[in-house]
């Protein structure tokens, strides 16, 4: 377009930088919107329910096939649940510490979206890379940006001034903080192979030489390849489960159980206050998604498809970003799945896995790949 081209370098580079953040922040608050659908959708199938399929649009629903089957699919009710929380009277509890009540929500949502912006969610769309900001130290800014989401559940806890969110609170950091530590140790054999802390580096590695989670797939591969496997799987498997700690999701749901607390941190919560913790977490959810599929699953790549090259069309920088999104919204089914099949841990039990299973392992895996690497780099 003649008017870009008459635009300076760096008018450009911002243009294209806020394109980029709508484009990323408005599919992802729309899939967190229906995420909470899918999760309905979901839990009913697994118990043998219906599900979500009253909210019918008057106009919408007359037309002969359409409306009826996007009511049976409950496709309006993220819809009717936004208004829902907008329109809800925002409630204040005069026993609260007000500041920190209203700070609460907001420090636990934004993080979440923080993460996306150094997120490769494709290749290239024209000259244009598919990452909001193309960092050099990803991985770090993104470790550093999600341990402050707990700070939103702490503070929420105390700022209630009752008892179960205060329990939650106490609850949600000692299991983030426990996590976190295997967590980032289970991605330091990633960075042992790579040598790269640039998410987009990361990917193009696993092009090259077979994603970190299976590295059978991708070209080149040798005896390296093979004795890195089990190292991976298992660097896989402690993210993963590390990741489900720090969203919050069950088996890991210490902080609301409802069982016990109520429902946590967020009690004392409603309208739209209560809606941001829920966002949030959704968000966290998709967040986790994206770096499992960054770092483990190749990004954008299928290797075995033979699309492991960068973008040479505006289709095939589209068919990168649905591949992207297509392993991320696998994940999120498996997190929705895991949530209506599995018991909630103990606290014991919880601590346990992560300090004397979790942990040790992380760093039998960081040693056994350095080793792997000092013994085939020769």
């Amino acid at each position: 377009m003649a008017w870009l081209d008459s635009l300076s370098p760096q008018t450009q580079f911002v243009f294209f930088t806020l394109l980029k953040i709508a484009c990323v922040l408005g599919p992802l608050l729309t899939l967190v919107a229906y995420a909470v659908l899918a999760e309905r959708k979901v839990s009913a199938l697994i118990q043998d329910r219906v599900g979500p399929n009253r909210v019918n649009l008057p106009l919408i629903g007359s037309i002969p096939v359409l409306g009826p089957f996007l009511t049976k699919l409950g496709f309006w009710h993220p819809l009717v649940d936004g208004v829902k929380s907008f329109i809800k009277e925002d409630f204040t509890p005069a026993h609260v510490r007000k500041i920190y009540f209203w700070l609460a929500p907001a420090i636990s949502l934004v993080p979440a979206f923080l993460v996306v912006a150094v997120i490769p969610f494709g290749s290239t769309l024209g000259a244009q890379k598919m990452v909001i900001a193309d960092l050099n130290v990803g991985i770090l800014y993104t470790f550093g940006i999600v341990s402050l989401g707990v700070y939103g559940i702490v503070l929420a806890g105390y700022a209630a001034n009752s008892k179960f969110p205060f329990l939650g609170g106490i609850r949600a950091s000692a299991q983030m903080i426990s996590y976190e530590i295997a967590m980032g140790m289970s991605v330091i054999p990633v960075f042992l192979v790579v040598g790269d802390l640039n998410l987009g580096k990361i990917i193009e590695h696993q092009a090259q030489n077979g994603w970190n989670a299976f590295p059978v797939f991708g070209g080149g591969f040798g005896l390296q390849q093979w004795l890195l496997v089990p190292c991976g799987v298992v660097s896989f498997v402690i993210f993963f489960i590390s990741a489900l700690a720090e969203t919050n999701r069950l088996p890991f749901d210490m902080a609301e159980s409802e069982s016990e607390l109520v429902s946590g941190y967020h009690t004392e919560y409603s309208s739209m206050k209560f809606g941001m913790f829920f966002i949030g977490e959704y968000a966290n959810m998709f967040a986790g998604a994206a770096m499992m599929t960054t770092l483990f699953l190749g990004g954008w790549t299928l290797p075995f498809l033979g699309l492991d090259q960068p973008a040479d069309s505006i289709l095939m920088g589209l068919v990168h970003i649905g591949i992207f999104m297509g392993k991320m919204l696998g994940f999120m089914f498996i997190f929705m799945w895991l949530r209506w099949m599995l018991p909630r841990f103990r606290y014991d039990q919880l601590m346990d896995l992560g300090w004397r299973r979790m942990i040790p392992l992380a760093l039998a895996n960081i040693i056994l790949t350095a080793a792997v690497l000092a013994l085939t780099n020769r």
